[in-house]
């Protein structure tokens, strides 16, 4: 879709994201996921917030950019603490912790079809 498009915060919808560990617990994190496969066939973007640590491995390429608060990427050799205006990358297949402090960071991830890329392989 070769549209502009303008994103306000005030409509943005958040969906409850959870680490692999949360079992029913409350949400762990929340994610407004702006341009996904339906808007671009090649870069997804999003909004987040994180509190409480949530373990990833990231099957696609993703930058991170913080907006607000303290936001945390914890990996095995180092810990990166980010603060508004850091910009933090992750190559693929990079397994990772996140947790932050009223993080909210905006990502982008490459490729945006990663799931039907991942099948065909």
């Amino acid at each position: 879709m070769n549209v502009v498009r303008h994103f306000r915060r005030s409509e943005m919808s958040f969906s409850p994201l959870r680490g692999p560990l949360a079992g029913e617990g409350p949400p762990q994190a929340g994610i407004a996921r702006l341009i996904g496969p339906a808007e671009s066939g090649t870069l997804g973007v999003g909004i987040g917030r994180f509190g409480e640590p949530i373990d990833w491995r990231v099957p696609y390429d993703e930058m991170m950019v913080v907006l607000e608060g303290r936001f945390r990427v914890i990996l095995p050799d180092r810990i990166i603490e980010a603060e508004p205006g850091d910009v933090i990358w992750v190559p693929e297949g990079t397994a990772f912790t996140t947790e932050g402090e009223d993080a909210v960071i905006c990502y982008t991830l490459w490729p945006v079809d990663y799931h039907e890329r991942q099948a065909r392989s």
